[in-house]
């Protein structure tokens, strides 16, 4: 039987601000020591009052303004009323009935998935529980040894965190994961959010549920999903669950459910709670927000270039593979300093050959970024103001190669020591003597000396054996360190050999 897989993703992500949602609390999800950028207000003391953060509510406008979505003119924040050990108000500060942002969408391949809202509110702060098992006797701070215990971080409270709800719009693991890897490389475009998944600043929910008719079977969440490989095979698993209790003539039931990473099945916390559960009502301490239309074009006029408006460019100007785009869209960074070298090229390309010049350069130097460079960081994140290359230089390596003063072997060699060094590429390949040799007669002499070693290539080649050329390139490369010109090479082999 054909089934209708209804699948809506909620993301949080928290918000790249100085200072906390509703105090001046530092917001520093690096910060190490526990209970330590907390205040009065967001520890909710009696006779505190909240003051809303306006750099937040300009990050999820512009965030709404990059997902095609409707800035409201009049908005509001309302108390969301459950208690939690890590929420010391007992209520959260968040938006029901007048979001930010409402009626946008994100196009993935070929698909439009569109977007219920966007909100602000403010994170909870973090529990760590301790489960071990050890004799009855206390410790010094009157807890038995042993003894189960969960200790509270509030930190976090208060952070400022955007939340995001789709349509029920995707059909699949693959598109959920899909959905959540664009939305992170916006937000860290549009510079609101790290939006790191192992720190915690993005975490995902799937709202899933399967039917055997057009109408919607009953809904099921998946909480706090911290990868993207676990929001694909969590949506992946429970589409399976719910299709073998359908199958079976079972009843799916509303609930919450998290997902187990080592057995990589979801299991079930507790029964879905609905919004009256909330008791949502407005926060009698935060006035109305009246968003202008001026106010909101100045965000707007500020916005940096999107991911899709990059892909674009970059197939225009640099002629690169889709691959190659989608890495550097990916790396944001290295894309940057990927321009810049691009950039140094107008000084050493005529004007008759400029444009296919410009585009064969640009493309080596993709093909070095992409392959070598990504090699020799070996997994570590590109930090440029770390990186010893300077743009200069390596768009003056990358002009050697183009313009055949080195080998593709030497220029490997090379592109290690300034790696490791910073050098100047054209110092280097001297002070190696690396240089390409362009003395004829030299040249002659060891290919020579390779038709004296390797007869049978001699009479493969003569027998019609192309490749045997290559063969004989191969062993003048070898011999001369790569410092010799293949081509030039081919060309003395044909004129030796005839």
């Amino acid at each position: 039987m054909t089934y209708k897989v209804t699948i809506g993703l909620e993301i949080h992500a928290e918000l790249k601000t100085n200072s906390k949602m509703f105090c001046s609390c530092k917001n520093d999800p690096d910060e190490k020591r526990p209970n330590y950028n907390i205040c009065p207000i967001c520890m909710a003391h009696p006779g505190t009052l909240p003051v809303a953060n306006e750099a937040a509510i300009r990050k999820v406008i512009k965030t709404g303004l990059a997902l095609n979505c409707e800035i409201a003119r009049e908005s509001k924040f309302d108390r969301k009323n459950y208690f939690y050990p890590d929420l010391p108000k007992g209520y959260q500060i968040s938006q029901y009935d007048q979001p930010l942002c409402e009626k946008g969408f994100l196009q993935i391949s070929d698909r439009m998935i569109g977007i219920t809202r966007i909100h602000l509110e403010e994170d909870t702060g973090r529990l760590m529980h301790s489960a071990q098992e050890g004799r009855a006797s206390s410790s010094a701070d009157g807890r038995p040894d042993g003894e189960s215990f969960s200790l509270v971080d509030y930190n976090r409270a208060g952070i400022p965190l955007m939340e995001l709800v789709t349509e029920p719009d995707i059909t699949s693991g693959k598109e959920a994961r899909e959905f959540a890897q664009e939305l992170q490389i916006i937000l860290r475009y549009l510079d609101v959010s790290s939006a790191d998944m192992e720190k915690g600043q993005m975490r995902v929910e799937v709202n899933i549920s399967v039917s055997k008719t057009k109408k919607l079977g009953t809904k099921v969440e998946i909480k706090n999903l911290n990868s993207f490989r676990v929001v694909e095979k969590a949506v992946d698993f429970e589409i399976q669950r719910q299709t073998k209790l359908l199958d079976a003539g079972e009843k799916v039931v509303q609930e919450t459910r998290g997902w187990h990473d080592k057995k990589e099945i979801t299991f079930l916390q507790r029964e879905k709670e609905s919004a009256h559960d909330y008791r949502y009502f407005p926060e009698p301490d935060l006035p109305t927000l009246h968003l202008k239309e001026d106010y909101i074009i100045k965000i707007k006029s500020h916005m940096q270039e999107l991911p899709d408006q990059k892909r674009e460019r970059f197939e225009k100007e640099f002629g690169l593979d889709k691959d190659s785009i989608e890495f550097f869209v990916t790396n944001k960074d290295l894309s940057e300093y990927y321009e810049k070298v691009v950039s140094e090229f107008e000084e050493w390309t005529s004007e008759q050959e400029k444009a296919g010049a410009h585009v064969k350069a640009s493309k080596l130097v993709a093909n070095y970024l992409i392959s070598d460079i990504k090699g020799l960081l070996v997994g570590k994140e590109f930090i440029e103001t770390e990186f010893k290359i300077t743009a200069e230089n390596f768009a003056e390596f990358i002009k050697m190669i183009y313009k055949n003063e080195i080998s593709s072997k030497v220029a490997k060699m090379v592109l290690v020591e300034m790696f490791n060094t910073g050098g100047d590429p054209s110092e280097i390949v001297l002070q190696n003597n690396w240089g390409q040799i362009k003395d004829v007669g030299e040249l002659e002499k060891i290919l020579k000396e390779v038709i004296e070693k390797n007869s049978k290539a001699v009479l493969e080649y003569k027998s019609g054996k192309k490749n045997a050329l290559q063969f004989l390139v191969g062993q003048v490369m070898a011999k001369s360190r790569g410092t010799a010109n293949p081509e030039k090479v081919s060309e003395l082999f044909i004129k030796l050999l005839k």
